[in-house]
């Protein structure tokens, strides 16, 4: 099988190619619209520049690579920048997937699309693939937009939601909580998070895994890919300080209603992840398994 993957620079893309390179039977094509940030780390994997907000450019790739299976991870995921730029997120996460599955129709590819737990309002995590979605912001909108654009199409199709993924990769300037907890804490800097929110943390190396799975076994319909443990950062703040051994007094525990953002966060969400454990042999690393992953990264 032949997979291009759009977003290859940002911290899913790269943990993907980083998967699939190493694969015997996947020829891998990595595409993003900037330089290609692995080029030294991974000479031997082809890269084409890719802009998916532009429509011709999409149609030529497509049509020039001629994959089996597209990933598409290229995504605007600042929630409050789409909250604030609301027709840059729409272009980004709405139209290119419209681009994008037009292409994947005119040239037979299995598109897997990922999306988010931010389709949903938050009452009443942890949830499972047929939960009503009803997103409170903004990117929450886009990004169901998107879902439905996918499910509409003649295409063949997987979507794999995730919730608050977190991981470390190559020249990537966005921090995620381990890291900003660690570092914080070593600094001797009080923070400040939040117990009132809960979530399903995702470790990016197994996003990827879920999202290989998808594609490899030609899926269709909606996988919740997350772990399987629900956390409020606070609690997950305590065990990063629990595994670097750092002072836990620093971290105090604060209500979402403590910071002033942009775009509302939904309180509850979290994924029940048995289907695709079940249907997929999907299997996530726990939390503190994946501390410890970034560490070994990052030490």
């Amino acid at each position: 099988m032949r997979v291009l993957i759009t977003g290859s620079n940002g911290l899913l893309g790269q943990k993907l190619v980083a998967l699939l390179r190493q694969l015997p039977d996947v020829e891998l094509v990595a595409t993003s619209r900037g330089r290609n940030k692995l080029a030294q780390l991974y000479p031997d994997v082809r890269f084409v520049l890719l802009d998916v907000t532009n429509q011709q450019q999409v149609e030529d790739v497509v049509a020039q690579e001629q994959p089996t299976h597209l990933i598409h991870t290229a995504a605007m995921t600042n929630v409050d920048e789409c909250e604030l730029n609301q027709e840059s997120c729409w272009q980004q996460n709405v139209t290119a997937v419209e681009y994008l599955v037009a292409a994947c129709v005119a040239h037979g590819v299995h598109l897997t699309h990922v999306s988010t737990d931010f389709v949903f309002s938050g009452e009443a995590g942890p949830l499972a693939e047929d939960a009503l979605p009803a997103p409170i912001n903004f990117y929450g909108k886009s990004k169901l937009a998107a879902e439905r654009v996918v499910q509409a199409s003649s295409t063949a199709w997987v979507i794999v939601r995730t919730v608050l993924v977190y991981g470390t990769a190559h020249e990537y300037g966005r921090t995620n909580i381990v890291l900003w907890v660690r570092d914080s804490l070593r600094a001797h800097k009080q923070i400040k998070v939040v117990d009132d929110q809960f979530r399903t943390p995702t470790l990016a190396e197994d996003l990827a895994q879920g999202c290989w799975l998808a594609a490899k076994h030609n899926a269709s319909g909606i996988y919740h890919i997350s772990s399987n443990e629900l956390f409020t950062p606070y609690q997950m703040a305590l065990q990063v300080a629990d595994y670097f051994q750092l002072d836990k007094s620093l971290i105090s525990r604060v209500d979402g209603s403590t910071f002033s953002q942009p775009a509302k966060r939904p309180p509850r969400t979290g994924f029940i992840i048995s289907k695709a454990q079940q249907e997929l042999g999907y299997q996530p690393h726990d939390f503190w398994d994946g501390i410890a992953l970034l560490a070994r990264q990052t030490e």
